[in-house]
């Protein structure tokens, strides 16, 4: 059996996050608990409150307690009243946040859908009060996230839970912390914004971290036109110019002792895949400072469209004379843009159906900034300094209901049943990615992972990579992993036919 680590020094050093290469993979039912606060439905001998059962299942929150047995910490408790499975990621008088996937209140088109968008409450609430049990009732737990721009937080904190999660600590005289950290919501109508309010954002501010020649971009090769996530094209390429590559980051995620990371498992038009790397976008705290894309056609160093088709070039570069004109406006349009891009959607089609905006297996420009966010976590403090103690860190996918097809916000539903953990997000989405059917070295967010050379995010090779699974197929080596059979999820059409695992590999 693989040694485990037993004191808390060996985390200070870092050797969960960068050496710890064990993925647990538990697979149970596929359905969460519908009633918040999400109690346990079981009575765990571990479980700190007075027994207030839930009426009816909650497979979600028994499935991350399996999820960190299978971890193999703190084994030695496991069945007693003492078992604190966090304890050697979470001192009393931590601060510890958690990140969870709170990018959008419900799927893009069918409002009424939002399980496979979003992290599930039932899972954060199992987190909460495994990190709580490590506390002592000393320290902070923090749930932050930076949903999608023209994102309506209230709704997304009703539909997870989050409010009825934080009474019932309340209630229990600990105080749980819910932060949206965006600095402003963008209102849209017909995907053109027309109007901007101002938010409180992150309490503690944000600091910029400037990666310089050790970000991803340093051995980028396309034109430099960047599209982040504004109208406004000149701020972006301002952050990312002359070996100036910086990012700006929130503070009460980059001063944190611990982050707990709570992605969800979904397919992903710009990357591929969302998960534990790219969960990350969410701590950045100004939107136009990430790359998205590259604006025009691969011949004239662009990754927006996959051909230099004339329609392809020509819009483009409509695209851009829109966007130019609306950054005049104040980055703001009326009824006359809603209709120019009704007009556009009848002539070129609707991104839902043709492949635009780089999202498609061709884009050179996404990985390097979700990498890039992960090396200014790992390596650097709230303060933009190198950080003098290397980051406590946990990542555990939310793989119960995940999201594949038209992801991240139009994602179809897929009843996955999994839960997903690990002290290394590379290794963690690299073993995720491989159970959903697709060949890791065909994304380029997760083949680059495991290849930089400043600021690396792993310390091993693939083949130390070891899963524990209650799934007796998925035990084992990721060689061995490859080979079994995995969740056939359906790929974004513009990545269809480059990710998939090879069919003589895995069913």
């Amino acid at each position: 059996m693989k040694k485990r680590f037993q004191h808390a020094d060996d985390l200070h050093r870092g050797l969960f996050s960068m050496k710890d290469a064990t993925v647990a993979i538990f697979c149970g039912p596929g359905d969460y608990s519908l009633m918040p606060p999400f109690n346990p439905y079981s009575e765990y001998e571990e479980y700190p409150f007075d027994a207030a059962r839930h009426e009816g299942s909650n497979n979600a929150y028994d499935a991350v307690r399996q999820a960190l047995r299978l971890l193999r910490v703190d084994t030695g408790h496991f069945g007693k009243g003492t078992w604190n499975p966090l304890g050697l990621l979470i001192s009393p008088g931590d601060t510890v946040v958690i990140k969870p996937n709170l990018i959008r209140e419900s799927h893009i088109v069918r409002e009424s859908e939002w399980e496979q968008i979003i992290t599930h409450g039932s899972i954060i609430r199992a987190v909460i009060d495994y990190a709580y049990i490590a506390l002592k009732g000393k320290g902070r737990i923090i749930v932050a996230d930076g949903p999608q721009t023209d994102s309506d937080f209230h709704s997304i904190c009703e539909r997870a839970g989050l409010n009825q999660i934080v009474e019932f600590y309340r209630s229990n005289r600990f105080e749980i912390q819910v932060m949206d950290l965006r600095r402003d919501r963008w209102f849209q109508r017909g995907d053109v914004i027309y109007k901007r309010a101002e938010l409180p954002g992150d309490p503690k501010g944000y600091t910029e971290v400037d990666l310089g020649e050790g970000s991803e971009f340093s051995t980028y090769s396309l034109s430099g036109r960047f599209y982040g996530a504004d109208y406004e094209m000149d701020e972006t390429r301002r952050f990312h110019s002359k070996g100036h590559h910086a990012y700006v980051l929130c503070r009460t995620v980059m001063d944190a002792d611990v982050i707990i990371n709570l992605p969800k498992m979904k397919t992903h038009k710009k990357a591929g895949v969302t998960l534990s790397l790219k969960n990350m976008v969410g701590i950045n705290g100004y939107r136009n400072c990430l790359p998205h894309h590259t604006l025009g056609t691969p011949d004239v160093g662009g990754d927006e469209f996959p051909s230099a088709h004339i329609s392809s070039k020509l819009q483009s570069q409509l695209i851009v004379g829109f966007k130019k004109l609306l950054t005049v406006m104040g980055g703001k349009g009326g009824a006359w843009a809603r209709v120019l891009k009704r007009l556009g959607r009848g002539v070129f089609g609707d991104t839902n159906e043709v492949v635009r905006s780089g999202n498609w297996y061709g884009n050179d420009t996404i990985w390097r900034t979700v990498l890039d966010l992960n090396k200014a976590l790992f390596y650097f403090g709230g303060d933009g300094k190198r950080r003098s103690r290397p980051l406590r860190y946990l990542t555990i996918v939310d793989g119960i209901i995940a999201g594949e097809g038209d992801g991240p916000v139009a994602a179809d539903r897929k009843d996955a049943g999994i839960v997903v953990a690990g002290f290394n997000p590379v290794a963690v989405d690299t073993v995720a990615s491989v159970l959903m059917g697709f060949d890791y070295r065909k994304i380029p967010m997760l083949d680059r992972a495991w290849k930089i050379k400043d600021f690396p995010l792993v310390s091993f090779e693939t083949g130390g990579i070891e899963c524990l699974s209650n799934v007796r197929e998925w035990t084992g080596s990721l060689e061995e992993l490859i080979c079994a059979g995995h969740l056939n999820f359906r790929p974004h059409f513009g990545w269809l036919g480059h990710m998939e695992r090879d069919r003589a590999l895995g069913v």
